[in-house]
């Protein structure tokens, strides 16, 4: 049974989360990948604002495809995560509640998601056609000369994702190399 979720997030309903639970997310989330986190970092480096409010926020890493005609957006499938991890535990101390990607993170993620109470979230990646249609309106929000990679807004109806990481440091990946015994 999936569990439905509001974005932007509250600390009380996502500390109800666990590994393995099967969510839906609707609300408002944000897309960024490389390009856009470094730029995020070397905002934040030089004492400036962040383009948009990530307190409470969700951050899909996302550059999506082109959308063809009469399409809110191309192809959304998640890039792998940890292209973003060196910039992660500073979103996160700033307040950011979740994150949507594919693959493992690294250790000071990992650490910085249960200081901080966040989750970290898989879709399912190859899946991009498919997870466009829970996406209902998409609008570039900063950094548009990035292309794909600028961050978007997105207006999203039922994301279907899977809690990785919980707001305990719980980790999906951890407990399947553990019953695999390849941990």
């Amino acid at each position: 049974m999936d569990i439905k979720i509001q974005a932007p997030f509250n600390k009380e309903e996502i500390s109800k989360l666990r590994v393995g639970d099967s969510v839906k997310i609707s609300g408002i989330i944000y897309t960024a990948r490389d390009a856009a986190h470094k730029r995020m970092d070397e905002t934040l480096s030089k004492g400036e604002a962040l383009p948009i409010d990530i307190s409470g926020n969700v951050i899909y890493y996302l550059g999506p495809s082109p959308a063809r005609p009469g399409q809110v957006i191309g192809s959304a499938g998640p890039t792998t995560s940890s292209r973003m991890d060196k910039y992660t535990p500073r979103l996160l101390d700033l307040g950011l509640l979740g994150m949507i990607g594919k693959g493992k993170r690294t250790k000071e993620v990992h650490d910085a998601i249960k200081k901080n109470g966040a989750v970290y979230f898989a879709a399912i990646g190859g899946a991009g056609a498919l997870l466009s249609k829970c996406i209902k309106e998409a609008k570039v929000v900063a950094y548009d000369d990035l292309g794909t990679e600028a961050i978007r807004e997105l207006k999203v109806e039922d994301l279907p994702c899977i809690v990785v990481i919980d707001s305990t440091g719980d980790d999906l990946y951890e407990k399947v190399g553990e019953k695999v015994g390849n941990s």
